[in-house]
């Protein structure tokens, strides 16, 4: 016996090897959430704990050791006996740091990372694991679609065949009985229904069982279906499916092959007539199982008791949550009965022999109904003096039990009451051969049923005897194959004539696509036999696939596709390249493939490329990836052009800080690192309500009207966007002056965007103070770099009015206060206790205004010439470091990193677009055609 403490005084184990007289506490170092026991080993045991990492004990507790950290919740497995060689196998489903998810194998004892395996390679869709009996599921999404992957046996995977056009958006395996896979697949035009598939042995090829089955939502959000698998008999299953709006239950007997409604009663609880004529009319009944084990669900069957089915439902044309009552069949489904008009909860006790029946109410009980002919006829017990709220009934377990538990409470403040119920005195003997008689298996007459006659013992409902252990089946006789023990094979379809014909999307000449001259495959009839049908002779022959030569084919039919089913790369990180060919001969084909970068491989039969082909691209850019295929008899080649990118880490948007009206803006997306691949730009500014979308990282615009505006650009790479935003001031004129600081403020200058943001509003609150200049007429942005420097930008305010809009001379009047100011040495700041900044002034700039004139006059274009003259001189003296008093020179390079800018309007960053070089005398005017030229030049 092993007992967890309550987690939040301490985190121990108190366990018994005495059936509890004595315990030992063991504490633990970690915090259980779930336990895991071995269903072989009862000393072998696996904990989950809260922070998500899997422990193991081989000591029932006593001692433990750490498996794998990141584990999924509910995702870890013991190995299945038969499927796995080693009984100490984990299987588990672990979570990397990046969040991607990863199957791995490693033992209980031993589970390095040297030691532990992957038997999917690369990752899977997080919480897809599922190992049950003897497949491994897996699911992984690749453009924007699920696919899903199985391993029978532990060998290798391949991807699960569904109906070429069923594109599924969500699947549940239901079943792995008998080495078959019963799965519920909801397709892409469904929403709350889904679509029963049946598999092959392997779980790879998939067919249609049935068509809309209902679904609902549990109490945890959990996907429910409506589908019930009856226990005891091998091929039967109850689902409710959805016609128009209304939903029906239908029963099979093999396996989904063939569906029918349930007939309703002859007669009603009280002996009345039921006038219920199938198919407008029949039996519904309610599939939900409970997930709580103290309760019973509202459908019941037993290993033990194969012919016994008790069920919630109503009698009408659907199924309905009003007017329930509960049913009993004692003949496989048959046949049923009406046994109480309200919901109650039924217990099976002596393999079926006793029927206990308990009330569904929220109000207290003393009595429960005891049956021993399987339902035919009730009588009333009190097992309580008292009423008792139930809260849940529980049976004990073993074959021979006839004690059931009933716990509950008499008041909703008193503590919870156990009563014991032992049936054993009921009984005066136990069952002889005598009170057995035989009862045969069938189907609405139908003996045959998954291609076998079965007779089963069971006990005469006029005996009151106690039958112990479950007899079983008395005999079993093989039946004659007929079309009805075949089912339609993957890519055929029943039609109305009962025959299996291809579909639409299904070329059945494909079958021998893999396959090689001179060896051999099996060619399909169309039909193929229900797993687990044990039928003989008859039309199995005429129906089994036959083995045939693999015909010799020429290439067709070829593609070249990567695994993951995108398009894109990794620069420098490996894609893997998969070669697909509907048809040619596998083994005597040359396949030769050119990746598109120089480098080509050749590969001499087709199966050699079956884990595919991995590259590595160490250059951006749009590779076209060839693939020629060649045999004797003809060849193939496809094309894939792959998209090979890095990471896009940044994007910066340049553009000036100021502009004037109607004049030609440039603003480009500078990037990092600059080169990832293809990329669309998407462009918003001014007042527009649609976007610019661009394959171009620059473009040009004009704003037709003064004001701030803010510009953002987008930058689509792969998956990832990337974006900045910019703000522009618009006027008609304005002033600029590039400032200058005493060389302390380049010792505490970090370079980085707040930095200079914050600096840029300290100079111009200074700047106010010192020239009583209106903050509005003022704008500074600190440019990156040492030494530091920033732009003065003297700016026309305008009230909100729209009146006392300043002129060219106040602009005038306004930068000479400044300048004056500044070579007084006036403007200072203090940026610490201690360290005193001064402001100096190095040019000032007029605004380039609008040029309306067709042509450059005789006198601009001497001017003009005058300056490029200047200019290349200041270019030799910068070459060689040298300096002539009187001329001031600087290089602005509008290429920079970032820039900020302290506006009178809104605060924000920006950098310019086109690098200059200007020379100009500080307070020297320059018109603006001979200042585009000279930035031309």
């Amino acid at each position: 016996i092993m007992l967890l403490t309550d987690p939040e005084i301490e985190s121990s184990l108190l366990i018994s090897s005495d059936e509890g007289a004595t315990y030992q506490k063991y504490r633990l170092n970690f915090y259980i959430q779930s336990l895991l026991f071995h269903p072989k080993q009862e000393d072998w045991i696996l904990a989950y704990s809260q922070d998500q990492k899997l422990y193991s004990s081989a000591e029932f507790g006593r001692r433990w050791q750490l498996i794998q950290e990141g584990v999924v919740p509910n995702r870890f497995y013991w190995s299945v006996m038969g499927s796995n060689k080693e009984p100490d196998l984990v299987h588990l489903e672990a979570r990397t740091v990046d969040g991607h998810s990863h199957y791995l194998t490693c033992r209980m004892q031993n589970c390095t990372e040297a030691n532990r395996n992957q038997p999917f390679p690369g990752y899977i869709d997080p919480d897809s694991l599922i190992v049950q009996d003897h497949y491994v599921f897996v699911q992984l999404t690749s453009g924007g679609r699920p696919h899903y992957y199985v391993s029978y046996r532990r060998n290798a995977f391949a991807q699960m065949k569904l109906p070429k056009y069923a594109l599924p958006k969500d699947m549940h395996v239901i079943s792995t009985d008998e080495n078959q896979v019963f799965a519920a697949v909801q397709e892409w035009n469904q929403n709350d229904t889904y679509n029963l598939y049946i598999s092959d042995t392997r779980g790879v090829y998939f067919t249609l069982a049935l068509e809309n089955v209902q679904s609902s939502r549990g109490p945890e959000g959990n996907i429910m279906i409506d589908l019930y698998e009856v226990a005891g008999i091998k091929g039967m299953f109850l689902a409710n499916k959805k016609i128009d709006n209304q939903v029906k239950t239908f029963i099979t007997y093999n396996k989904g092959r063939d569906w029918r409604l349930l007939q309703a009663p002859d007669t009603d609880l009280r002996g009345d007539p039921v006038h219920c004529l199938l198919p407008y009319c029949s039996l519904h009944l309610h599939l939900k199982v409970s997930e709580n084990p103290y309760t019973s669900g509202i459908i019941a069957s037993k290993d033990t008791a194969p012919s016994i089915i008790v069920a919630s439902g109503n009698i009408g044309s659907e199924l309905s949550d009003t007017d329930i009552s509960m049913f009993v069949s004692s003949d496989a489904g048959n046949t049923w009965r009406q046994i109480f008009e309200e919901e109650h909860s039924v217990l099976y006790l002596d393999q079926g022999g006793v029927l206990v029946a308990m009330k569904h109410t929220s109000l207290p009980i003393r009595h429960l109904w005891l049956s021993f002919d399987e339902g035919r006829s009730w009588s009333k017990y009190s097992f309580t003096s008292i009423p008792l709220f139930v809260d849940g009934v529980l049976g004990e377990p073993g074959e021979e039990t006839l004690i059931m538990t009933v716990f509950g409470h008499f008041s909703h403040r008193s503590e919870w009451q156990l009563v014991k119920v032992d049936y054993k005195s009921i009984f005066d003997r136990r069952c002889a051969e005598e009170d057995y008689r035989p009862w045969q298996l069938h189907s609405q007459g139908e003996a045959c049923i998954m291609g076998a006659k079965r007779i089963y013992k069971k006990r005469k409902s006029e005996r009151k005897c106690m039958q112990g252990k479950y007899a079983g089946a008395m005999e079993s006789e093989p039946c004659v194959c007929t079309e009805a023990d075949f089912d339609c094979d993957y890519g055929y379809e029943r039609h109305s004539n009962g025959q299996c014909l291809p579909a639409f999307w299904f070329n059945p000449s494909s079958l021998s696509k893999d396959c090689s001259l001179g060896q051999s495959y099996l060619n399909s009839t169309g039909y193929r036999k229900v797993v687990s049908n044990n039928c003989t002779d008859g039309v199995r022959e005429q129906y089994t696939a036959k083995p045939q030569k693999c015909p010799g084919k020429a290439p067709r039919g070829l593609r070249i596709v990567t695994a993951d089913g995108k398009l894109t790369a990794e620069q420098g990180h490996n894609v893997t390249l998969m070669v697909q060919l509907e048809e040619g001969d596998v083994q005597r084909t040359l396949i030769q493939v050119d990746f598109g970068d120089g480098i080509a491989v050749s590969y001499v039969n087709l199966s050699s490329t079956e884990d595919g082909i991995k590259h590595v691209y160490q250059n951006v850019g749009i590779f076209r990836v060839t693939v020629q295929v060649d045999n004797s008899l003809g060849s193939d080649s496809a094309v894939l052009y792959l998209h090979v990118t890095c990471p896009l880490e940044h994007v910066h948007l340049s553009l000036p800080f100021v502009t004037t009206k109607n004049k030609e803006v440039n603003a480009t997306a500078v990037l990092w690192p600059s080169q990832v691949g293809t990329l669309t730009y998407v462009w918003w500014y001014g007042n527009n309500t649609e976007p610019l979308i661009t394959l171009e990282g620059s473009i040009s615009f004009r704003f037709t009207s003064e004001g701030m505006n803010t510009i953002t650009v987008q930058v689509s790479a792969g998956n990832a966007i990337l974006q900045d935003t910019k703000t522009i001031a618009v006027y008609e004129e304005f002033r600029s002056l590039r400032l200058s600081f005493s060389p302390n403020l380049d010792d505490y200058n970090p370079d980085i965007p707040e930095w200079r943001r914050d600096v840029g509003r300290v100079i111009k609150k200074s700047l106010v103070e010192a020239t009583g200049v209106p903050g509005q007429h003022i704008l500074v942005a600190v440019l990156p770099g040492l030494p530091t420097t920033a732009e003065l930008f003297v700016l026309p305010y305008q009230d909100p009015a729209g009146e006392n809009k300043r002129s060219a001379d106040d602009l005038e009047q306004i930068s000479e206060l400044l300048i004056h100011k500044l070579n007084q040495n006036s403007v200072h700041f203090e940026l610490k206790p201690g360290v005193r900044v001064f402001v100096h002034a190095a040019h000032l700039t007029a605004a380039p205004l609008v040029d309306l004139t067709p042509t450059h006059s005789g006198s601009a274009m001497l001017m003009l010439l005058s300056v490029v003259f200047v200019g290349l001189a200041v270019f030799v003296i910068y070459k060689f470091k040298r300096k002539i008093p009187g001329i001031n020179v600087y290089a602005q390079m509008q290429n920079e990193k970032e820039q900020e800018m302290i506006s009178p309007v809104s605060h924000s960053e920006s950098r310019p677009n086109v690098p200059q070089t200007e020379l100009r005398r500080p307070g020297q005017l320059i018109d603006e055609k001979v200042e585009s030229q000279l930035i031309g030049e």
